[in-house]
């Protein structure tokens, strides 16, 4: 008996729904761009998350591409929405919010949380990292990839400069002093291990935000159009750095990388370092010491700014292709899967309710160093998010590393930070 096209494509269709599964050529394909700016194999974690999606949402094929850093990932997004071939969506950093709201390269989410579910689970993220998260009133992003700089101390280094391996020092005087104690050297004077760490080549403006929150300066206003960079606590605050390297000397001069930060506190080679909490896994993992996790120290008060990356969906898709990357975000960002994204990385996961899983309890229980970034959240601001974010970050990240190669001083520096930041932001006052 011979079976018609027709009937053939039907028994195909019916075992597609019987089995939970669908054929390539009508899947929805969602691609997905993310960036590492941390250690570690988070691209096979990335993976795995992919293939549960798709085990659990037949009809839906993911397709992580990794592209770089935030910086390449977010120039590829951009041009790839110019040439018309954008992804369906994409962590980018939650400090680039204005950029892709003003490029109009994004949607609010609000479009398509219109069920009670979904509405509730858009409300359920810390109010921290949801500050740059919204414009006009509408939600353009869900947090993933969050964090904040916190302070990371070598133990075994603490008791051996006489100070209490079980105590962070909780104020700019205290890492001062301590800073002096903990740099160690041969009896030639030479620099066997640095005191502290606060890396200058990289996310500089950020650690440095660290500083000026601490010392109660808000560097831009919650419009992303006026900037704060000359202000005399943030000049305070950017000369402080400075005298941790030119007149400590507990502290490498030049510029020091962000990237090489952990290996260095992990060897031995610092003992006290401004990281990322995304960094908790790897330095977890690679060193052979006792370590402790606190927050930024304070000057007027305990403060630190939110980083990291956002999901984010993209226009000039269909509504079946903006609805699938929707269903793939509230995924990524449930409860359950933030958690295991925390555990697994550092990265501080971004709800309440991933707090309250059993397994999450679990880990506190056993690493009470994860529950600190999230903890510091109540002194937590918003990282510099401006419009013309490059130009503006840029400025300020250009007058961090003058005055950390000593070749201007503060003053000056961010006067021309400001300057610039000005003539940036003109058009959006």
């Amino acid at each position: 008996m011979r079976i018609s096209r027709a009937s053939f494509a039907s028994a195909l269709t019916l075992m597609a729904i019987l089995t939970g599964t669908q054929f390539a050529a009508a899947d929805t394909e969602v691609r997905f761009y993310y960036p590492i700016a941390v250690g570690g194999p988070l691209t096979k974690i990335i993976d795995g998350y992919a293939a549960e999606f798709e085990a659990s949402h037949p009809g839906i094929k993911v397709k992580p591409i990794y592209t770089g850093d935030y910086i390449q990932t977010t120039a590829k997004a951009l041009t790839a929405v110019r040439g018309g071939d954008s992804p369906e969506c994409a962590i980018m950093l939650a400090a680039d919010l204005y950029t892709l709201t003003d490029a109009d390269a994004v949607i609010p989410l609000d479009d398509l949380a219109t069920t009670p579910e979904d509405k509730k689970w858009l409300a359920g993220f810390y109010p921290a990292f949801m500050e740059n998260a919204r414009v006009g009133g509408k939600t353009y992003a869900a947090p993933f990839q969050r964090s904040t700089p916190v302070l990371y101390w070598n133990k075994e280094a603490f008791k051996e400069a006489g100070l209490d391996p079980d105590k962070a020092p909780a104020n700019w005087d205290e890492m001062r002093e301590d800073a002096k104690k903990l740099t160690k050297r041969d009896a030639s004077g030479n620099v066997t291990r640095w005191g502290i760490q606060i890396p200058t080549d990289g996310n500089a403006a950020w650690l440095y935000t660290g500083l000026t929150t601490a010392d109660d300066v808000k560097l831009i206003n919650s419009d992303g159009n006026k900037t704060a960079f000359n202000d005399p606590r943030a000049v305070e605050s950017l000369k402080y750095l400075h005298d941790l390297s030119y007149v400590d000397a507990s502290q490498a001069k030049g510029l020091t990388s962000w990237g090489t930060t952990p290996k260095d506190f992990t060897e031995g080679k610092v003992a006290m370092i401004w990281h990322t909490t995304g960094s908790l896994g790897v330095i977890r993992k690679n060193a052979t010491f006792g370590f402790g996790l606190g927050y930024l120290p304070a000057k007027a008060h305990f403060g630190a700014p939110t980083g990291g990356g956002n999901f984010y969906i993209f226009k000039g898709l269909s509504a079946e292709k903006q609805k699938a990357a929707f269903e793939f975000i509230k995924f990524m960002t449930s409860a359950d899967r933030a958690a295991d994204w925390s555990i697994q990385t550092g990265y501080v996961a971004t709800q309440p309710a991933s707090w309250e899983t059993p397994v999450m309890k679990a880990y506190v229980k056993d690493v009470p160093q994860a529950a600190v970034a999230r903890d510091q959240l109540q002194f937590a601001v918003p990282e510099v998010t401006a419009h013309e974010s490059a130009r503006v970050t840029k400025a300020l990240n250009d007058a961090i590393a003058a005055v950390m190669t000593d070749s201007k001083s503060a003053q000056p520096a961010l006067d021309e930070a400001q300057r610039q930041a000005e003539i940036a932001l003109k058009d959006y006052r």
